[in-house]
């Protein structure tokens, strides 16, 4: 079942490193907002999925820092982008 596991997890991080280059090359920043929330949802889901093939538990509290960070990653880019001076 561990196999299953890690090609699960091979296959979305082939899928994270065609958001990255969404990210470098987006057209708008829409774009490379829901590129980088792709990157972050999907290392979370990466990391998930080989504490489950690996059986170390600690992993899922690394991918849930990360689903944290990833969120405060995305309110500050909609802060970033934003022209208010208010």
């Amino acid at each position: 079942m561990s196999l299953v596991y890690y090609s699960a997890a091979a296959f979305i991080l082939a899928m994270i490193a065609l958001g990255l280059l969404r990210v470098l090359r987006g057209p708008s920043s829409a774009d490379r907002l829901m590129a980088a929330q792709l990157i972050g949802s999907g290392g979370v889901a990466v990391l998930l999925l080989l504490s489950a093939a690996s059986d170390i538990p600690a992993i899922v509290d690394v991918a849930l820092m990360l689903a944290i960070l990833a969120v405060f990653a995305s309110v500050g880019f909609v802060n970033w982008g934003t022209d208010n001076d208010a």
